[in-house]
C-alpha cells in the first residue's frame, strides 16, 4: 500500500498543467511579452499553445523558465490588486 502524496496548499503550481500555465501567460503577456522573457523559437516563430507544449515538454530548463515566469505573473497580479 502506498501513501497519498502529501498535500501542496501553498504551492500555485500544484494541480497545475503546462497547458493551462501556457495559456494564462499567453493571455497575460502576449507572444511577444512570452518570447521576450522566455526567447524560445516556439514564442517568437508562429507560436501556438501545441507547439509550446511540445518543447516545453522536451526541454527541461525551458519548462523552469516558464515555470518561473508563472510565479512571477502570479506575485505581480497579487500585488497590483492590492493597491
Amino acid at each position: 500500500m502506498t501513501d497519498a502524496p502529501p498535500a501542496q496548499p501553498r504551492n500555485p503550481l500544484h494541480g497545475k498543467t503546462l497547458e493551462a500555465i501556457v495559456t494564462e501567460l499567453e493571455a497575460f503577456y502576449g507572444w511577444e511579452g512570452l518570447a521576450e522573457r522566455v526567447p524560445v523559437r516556439c514564442f517568437a516563430l508562429d507560436p501556438s499553445v501545441k507547439s509550446s507544449l511540445k518543447f516545453l515538454r522536451k526541454t527541461p530548463w525551458a519548462r523552469e523558465k516558464v515555470e518561473g515566469l508563472y510565479l512571477f505573473m502570479l506575485r505581480e497580479i497579487k500585488r497590483t490588486s492590492q493597491t
